[in-house]
């Protein structure tokens, strides 16, 4: 990944509803749109939308999010391998929309699991998936045993999914500011803290936090209401580079884009 400094035409957009991203895009003047195809909380395979040649045929970026059920770390079959399944329709649905990202969070194993346990179950996902565009790996914010909350975890399964692909280049990072804030992962230099380890970074999740650093909750607040002070959100995006995507509330989502642009 390159990064644009100083670079005018970052990309930025939101998280919408699926129902109708280029209306959604329109109405909050982003360049780029990420939503779920289907329920993010359920077993069901992607649903493409109505608009999908639209969306392909558009100047907005797409990134699609895959579910939040989706935890290929676990030690537990009955839910790594419906992941491993549900990610593979994932990644071939969002490739046919013209998407240039599928973001996944990193997953857990439980308290009494050896974390090697769940980076062995990342590695063997790109020994043994197809990947037509980009997995993009998300830092979380909770979770005791979790594979992408602190930053010396995240480099021993970027260790194991490199090691693991074909094609290192399919394997991408998502950098979610509130997950790190929540995480306990200090916002200053986190760019180059995470750039040392993955050597790219894909997309910013920009979102400040309802709750304390290190709170291990997973809050979204639009920009300037929560706790994360504004500057640092904006030298993230700044060194990162990346596209970005608000997933704040959505009544704010138009004034957090026009700060984000006004400020960057």
């Amino acid at each position: 990944m390159e990064r644009h400094h100083g670079d005018q035409s970052l990309r930025i957009g939101a998280h919408v509803d699926q129902d109708d991203p280029l209306a959604h895009a329109a109405s909050r003047s982003a360049d780029v749109v990420q939503f779920f195809l289907g329920d993010p909380q359920g077993w069901k395979g992607p649903v493409i939308p109505d608009s999908a040649d639209a969306l392909r045929d558009s100047d907005v970026d797409v990134y699609v999010h895959a579910p939040y059920v989706i935890n290929v770390a676990t030690v537990n079959n009955r839910i790594r391998i419906p992941s491993r399944k549900l990610l593979d329709g994932q990644l071939k649905a969002a490739a046919s929309i013209g998407a240039k990202g599928l973001i996944v969070h990193g997953g857990h194993v439980n308290a009494s699991d050896d974390p090697q346990i769940g980076f062995d179950n990342w590695r063997k996902v790109f020994e043994r998936t197809e990947c037509p565009i980009p997995v993009l790996i998300e830092n979380t914010a909770g979770g005791g045993n979790a594979m992408a909350r602190k930053l010396d975890r995240i480099s021993r399964l970027w260790d194991a999914v490199t090691s693991g692909a074909p094609d290192p280049s399919v394997v991408g990072f998502c950098l979610d500011t509130c997950h790190f804030h929540a995480g306990g992962e200090e916002l200053l230099d986190i760019v180059d803290r995470v750039m040392a380890i993955t050597g790219r970074i894909d997309l910013v999740h920009c979102n400040d936090s309802r709750d304390s650093f290190d709170s291990g909750a997973d809050r979204h607040a639009n920009l300037g209401s929560g706790q994360i002070d504004p500057e640092l959100i904006l030298a993230v995006c700044r060194a990162a580079g990346a596209p970005i995507v608000v997933e704040t509330p959505a009544e704010g989502q138009a004034d957090d884009i026009a700060f984000l642009r006004k400020h960057l």
